[in-house]
């Protein structure tokens, strides 16, 4: 039934011109796809995926990061994973990288921890995504203890799934930069995972907020940073903001996607919109098409 409704879901791209959204081609000469987080857009991922995701092929993205895995059923957005890969190829789009529940698992026994380590492992492999992600750190742990604790388990992860042939990384936010007497979250991370199983997902905005700067981060970590995350900066309250309208000048902000190691970028906005999220989306893309495409 689901695959049914899809079908006459794509013929609705009309409907997406009607709302305003803008239809914008992907040139052939770019390296990169433009990618997006679906979390951005999460109220209407849970409403509707299957015209969320036409809707958001209609913009321009041809490449998502997921969210969501239910390992209890083994779904992702209602969908068993066979399907919604299906999904995915009816559309010709693609999944690159997903953000998992590994937070959940952090005082997780180590035999816990692996058996959902290859449950994420086998729904990477059906959905043909190349890294696996670890997304955030929950506040308890947000200390040098715990992010010891957390390098070691991102090593055993990242052997675990680059044995499967998939690559694994770890997606900052600015806690990793407060200052704990000398040392910090990131520095911690840096000296103990191993770059050979551990990569890196940047987050810009996180990074500028905490008042660094992603060129002087690829500096420190070349060829590390294989994925990146791209959201602008409200002027004002400093929250979440579509591209064009933030603080962040990513013209002159981007570092090269050479010496960064980069393989996949999403555009993400975690809130704030200024309408909805969908019109936030299509703002992004259209001003990421115009003004940064060209870079990348």
């Amino acid at each position: 039934m689901k695959r049914r409704k899809f079908i006459q879901q794509t013929a609705l791209s009309s409907t997406v011109l009607s709302l305003g959204l803008p239809q914008l081609s992907c040139s052939s000469t770019n390296s990169y796809k433009m990618g997006l987080q679906l979390f951005s857009v999460r109220d209407a991922m849970a409403r509707d995926p299957l015209d969320t995701l036409n809707k958001l092929k209609v913009m321009g993205y041809q490449d998502f990061e997921t969210y969501g895995f239910q390992a209890d059923t083994k779904t992702i957005y209602g969908f068993k994973i066979t399907e919604f890969k299906q999904v995915l190829d009816d559309l010709g789009i693609t999944t690159t990288s997903g953000h998992y529940s590994f937070p959940d698992y952090f005082t997780a026994s180590e035999e816990d921890l692996s058996r959902y380590v290859n449950q994420c492992i086998q729904t990477a492999t059906i959905l043909k995504s190349p890294y696996i992600t670890w997304p955030f750190v929950k506040p308890k742990n947000r200390n040098p203890e715990g992010f010891k604790q957390l390098a070691d388990k991102l090593n055993q992860i990242g052997e675990q799934v680059n044995s499967a042939g998939l690559g694994f990384a770890y997606h900052n936010h600015g806690y990793e930069f407060q200052d704990w007497n000398g040392t910090s979250g990131h520095e911690i991370l840096m000296e103990i995972t191993d770059p050979n199983f551990v990569k890196l997902q940047m987050d810009m905005y996180w990074i500028v907020h905490s008042g660094k700067t992603p060129k002087e981060l690829v500096a420190q970590q070349p060829g590390r940073y294989v994925m990146w995350h791209i959201k602008d900066m409200d002027k004002v309250s400093q929250d979440y903001s579509e591209l064009g309208n933030g603080s962040i000048d990513y013209t002159k902000m981007l570092p090269d996607p050479m010496a960064s190691g980069l393989e996949y970028l999403y555009i993400e906005q975690g809130g704030n919109f200024a309408q909805s999220s969908m019109q936030s989306a299509a703002s992004s893309a259209a001003y990421y098409k115009k003004n940064l495409q060209r870079f990348l």
